[in-house]
C-alpha cells in the first residue's frame, strides 16, 4: 500500500510537499562549497511546497553557530529570509519566529528559546529544566528536576 501511494504522489507531480534537509539550507546560506551552494540555491528558487521542520531549523542553527561561527543576528536574518520565500513553509512558523526573537534579543540558547516559544504558543505553563535562565520568564514556570517533589 505504501509503495502505491508514493507512486501516485510522484506521478501527479504537483501538490507534493518536500521536506528540507539541513544540508540544503546550510549550503544555500553559506555557499560552501560553492558548487553545492549554487545547486542548493537553484533548487530553492525552482521548487514549490517546501517544508522547514522544527528539527531542521534547530540543526541548521547548531551548524551555523558551531561550524561556521555565525552570529545570532546573522542566523536570525537568514531564517527570516527563508521564511519570506513563498515556496517555503515552516512547520510551526509562529513558534519559530518567537524563538528567533528570544534567541537574538534575550541571548537564550536556541533550544531554550524554542521551549519558551513553544510553551507560550501552546499554553503550557511549565518547563522542566535545570537552566535557571528560564526563571527570567515569569509567564513560564521552570520546574527544577533537582528540587521537584
Amino acid at each position: 500500500m505504501g509503495r502505491d501511494r508514493r507512486r501516485d504522489l510522484a506521478g501527479k507531480g504537483r501538490g507534493v510537499k518536500t521536506l528540507l534537509d539541513t544540508d540544503v539550507i546550510v549550503r544555500h546560506l553559506t555557499q560552501d562549497p560553492p558548487e553545492l551552494g549554487q545547486a542548493a540555491t537553484r533548487f530553492l528558487s525552482r521548487q514549490t511546497d517546501l517544508v522547514l521542520t522544527d528539527v531542521t531549523a534547530a540543526e541548521t542553527v547548531h551548524v551555523l553557530e558551531s561550524y561556521y561561527r555565525c552570529s545570532r543576528q546573522t542566523i536570525a536574518v537568514a531564517f527570516w529570509a527563508l521564511l519570506a520565500m513563498r515556496n517555503i513553509t515552516a512547520e510551526n512558523e509562529a513558534i519559530l519566529l518567537r524563538c528567533l526573537d528570544l534567541y537574538v534579543m534575550e541571548k537564550m540558547d536556541y533550544s531554550e528559546a524554542y521551549l519558551v516559544a513553544y510553551a507560550e504558543n501552546r499554553g503550557i505553563a511549565a518547563v522542566a529544566s535545570f537552566d535557571k535562565k528560564l526563571d527570567e520568564y515569569p509567564e513560564i514556570e521552570r520546574k527544577d528536576p533537582g528540587f521537584a517533589a
